[in-house]
């Protein structure tokens, strides 16, 4: 499957589209209990609903792809399911289900400036461009990328992970945070892992990124080296943390995040 995105619509209304349609941030599906669909049909009106706002998102192979803003109070349509994103992911193919990522930050940014946050006057969409623009002051707003790097770091043939104060089980990941303004992703890294693990680290290295809709971020991943310093936790975001080999590991993140990525390629190139 291929996505090309895109702010025009182009379809007759004979045409099927893919409908991501949200009741607050749940995805409505079509679910039997295993098995997932994205409702593809030409409008709603076959679930007899009536949208809040609709974005255009683009073409999926051709077919054309909308996000859809319901009203809170929704009845579930019969044979369908409303699923947060966790739990959708697996049960859908992957570009379908990254899609509902971009899908549900949309519709969220479509919500969530309705009105100018300089003026508080109307904005209505700009035409040719993901853009929401102030009818009053001509401010504009685009949609909220909010950058994030995650890292992991090494020292000889072991990984350092971290239990956050806000994982809701006993689950162990390597270092994230926000970038701050004025701060470049490396600068970030070596700030989030003084700050929650005590040590310093050396040869930051670019791994690869991830869009993460929970809410808006953008997970830009490293691997850097253990540098000078014992691990000393901040006891505010995490509890524990620790060195481990590749066949000692605590309970990890499934598969979803580049968090795993980070800690598969680790077991892959240290197994042995």
């Amino acid at each position: 499957m291929r996505f090309i995105s895109s702010v025009l619509p182009l379809r007759s209304k004979e045409t099927s589209a893919w409908w991501y349609a949200f009741r607050e941030d749940q995805l409505m599906i079509l679910f039997d209990g295993k098995r997932a669909e994205i409702p593809f049909v030409p409008d709603l009106s076959a679930f007899k609903l009536n949208p809040v706002r609709t974005q255009y998102l683009g073409q999926l192979d051709g077919k054309p792809c909308y996000t859809v803003e319901l009203d809170p109070g929704t009845k579930l349509p019969d044979g369908m399911a409303f699923l947060g994103l966790r739990e959708l992911f697996g049960r859908i193919d992957d570009e379908l289900f990254w899609l509902s990522s971009r899908a549900v930050q949309i519709k969220n940014w479509d919500k969530n400036h309705q009105y100018c946050g300089r003026c508080g006057a109307q904005t209505v969409p700009v035409p040719d461009e993901r853009a929401k623009m102030c009818l009053k002051c001509g401010l504009k707003n685009f949609p909220r990328i909010s950058p994030a790097i995650i890292t992991a770091v090494l020292k000889r043939d072991k990984i350092l992970l971290a239990r956050a104060r806000r994982f809701p089980v006993k689950l162990y990941s390597v270092i994230a945070g926000f970038v701050e303004p004025g701060e470049t992703l490396e600068q970030c890294v070596e700030r989030e892992i003084m700050e929650e693990v005590g040590i310093r680290v050396k040869n930051i290295r670019y791994f690869g990124s991830q869009p993460w809709p929970f809410p808006d971020s953008l997970m830009i991943a490293f691997t850097a080296d253990h540098d000078k310093g014992e691990i000393r936790i901040d006891k505010k975001e995490i509890i524990e943390a620790g060195w481990f080999g590749a066949t000692g590991l605590p309970p990890i993140p499934g598969r979803i995040s580049i968090a795993r990525r980070l800690i598969d390629w680790f077991v892959r190139t240290h197994s042995g």
